[in-house]
């Protein structure tokens, strides 16, 4: 462990002009969802003259539900388009979030559209509510675009299945995430239905302009931000392995080398998507941290064997070609507001924090790095960090499981005999979901505001 709490006045002041937390504008993005759900219901209720009868309100239920459903799958599709506004200022793991809880309504609003219109047929037909099955293959065979929308309506069943937890937790990595591409595809072929067989949109020429305007933003976020975007950044900084360096057990650095790097805007605590042009891992894209700060020539990744592509990592050959996406990631120095520091790291989640270690402005006793791993043996960049603290005057710590695996004490009360301020610092945290929750309700317990508290995790 190295501390050092020695530091003038100056240097904190000076560290202090250079803060400028940003605020994220999560709030705002949210209010502007909820004013265009509000908007989608008004369009309902200016075409709804009466519900005379039983019929028409589950019909109107039934159109009710899909308006809502048509709105938020392009909101679904925002969410993959990995706008840099969102990805950096809101952060990956929040839009993550959000694209998960946007999905799950989704499903259950397109599951209740179908249910309720077909039921309202059936009545219309003067059949009952056990001929709804027959109904939906009728409506499907006779209705305009009705075939392409099962299609699409199948494919958000499928994509929902993966979600679910323990399928989710079976399923490879790139297995889900390619069903996951298939979005694109139920979004497709469930648009077209909404045009020509939504009365809302047949009888309303505006509102029928705002969603086509509503879709055609949201593909042109698509096409610029996940194909040209990508396209552009690669072949302008043309980059390649340089060196595997095994950094502990199951534990390898990658060092990426390239033109004009620092031209990336990269900074320390973000990540970026990487995809190896090598045998085997080419169709495999996986965010990884930067485990270093980005130099003009040279990004630094530090990766734990947990799977088929991290475990592969370690055979790469200098010379093959990198394809990266980014930098994504709001863990910056711009989400801090106070002078003092506290960085926690749980395993591989000590990739960012070492490079915000390196990097965040701070006077002597400033910063102080806390590390959390199973043993000494997996503390990872451990001479590195060391060696960062000596040279910056940070204090050092790590917290690891006794001889006969008892875990070590991360409560409030442990937090607050090491830091007795720890409630006037701001605390950047990465690590597994587990270890960061029973971390922040330590920190909580200890006194740091929630605001104040920034974490991101990519295991979504």
């Amino acid at each position: 462990m190295t501390t050092t709490l020695a530091g003038g006045r100056a240097a904190r002041r000076q560290t202090m002009r250079r803060i400028r937390p940003r605020r994220s504008p999560a709030t705002v993005l949210l209010l502007a969802v909820f004013a265009g759900a509000v908007g989608v219901l008004w369009l309902w209720w200016m075409n709804t003259p009466s519900i005379a009868d039983q019929n028409g309100k589950i019909l109107n239920a039934g159109r009710i539900t899909g308006l809502l459903a048509g709105y938020l799958m392009a909101l679904v599709v925002l969410q993959m388009a990995r706008v840099p506004a969102l990805e950096r200022r809101v952060g990956s793991d929040r839009v993550a979030r959000w694209h998960a809880m946007s999905g799950r309504y989704t499903l259950c609003l397109v599951f209740a559209h179908v249910f309720l219109i077909m039921w309202g047929y059936a009545l219309q037909a003067g059949k009952s509510l056990g001929d709804i099955v027959q109904q939906t293959i009728d409506s499907i065979n006779q209705l305009p675009d009705m075939g392409k929308a099962a299609i699409g309506t199948g494919l958000f069943v499928l994509i929902g299945l993966t979600s679910i937890g323990p399928v989710r937790r079976r399923l490879p990595y790139d297995a889900w995430y390619h069903v996951h591409l298939l979005t694109y595809g139920a979004v497709f072929l469930t648009f077209w239905h909404q045009i020509t067989t939504g009365n809302d949109f047949a009888v309303e020429p505006t509102a029928k302009t705002f969603w086509y305007a509503l879709y055609g933003s949201v593909t042109a976020l698509v096409i610029w931000y996940r194909i040209l975007t990508p396209i552009r950044l690669n072949m302008r900084h043309h980059m390649r392995v340089e060196a595997v360096i095994e950094e502990a057990p199951g534990i390898v650095s990658v060092l990426i080398g390239g033109r004009k790097l620092h031209r990336m805007g990269a900074q320390a605590g973000q990540f970026f998507r990487w995809r190896f042009l090598a045998p085997g891992m080419r169709f495999s894209s996986h965010p990884y941290s930067l485990s270093a700060a980005p130099r003009p020539d040279m990004l630094r990744i530090t990766v734990k064997a947990i799977g088929d592509h991290s475990a592969r990592l370690r055979e790469l050959t200098p010379g093959t070609r990198v394809w990266a996406e980014g930098p994504y990631g709001a863990m910056t120095a711009q989400r801090r507001s106070r002078g003092k520091v506290l960085l926690v790291a749980g395993g591989v989640g000590i990739t960012p924090m070492r490079a915000l270690f390196e990097t965040l402005p701070g006077a002597a006793g400033d910063i102080t790095l806390l590390y959390r791993a199973n043993t000494t043996q997996d503390l990872a960049l451990w001479d590195e960090l060391a060696a960062i603290a000596d040279d910056r005057g940070a204090r050092l710590m790590y917290a690891v499981n006794s001889p006969d695996g008892e875990r070590p004490d991360i409560s409030a009360e442990r937090l607050r005999q090491k830091l007795p301020d720890i409630d006037k610092h701001d605390v950047f945290m990465c690590g597994p979901a587990g270890f960061a929750q029973s971390v922040y309700e330590a920190l909580r317990g200890a006194g740091v505001p929630a605001r104040r508290i920034h974490h991101e995790s990519f295991e979504m």
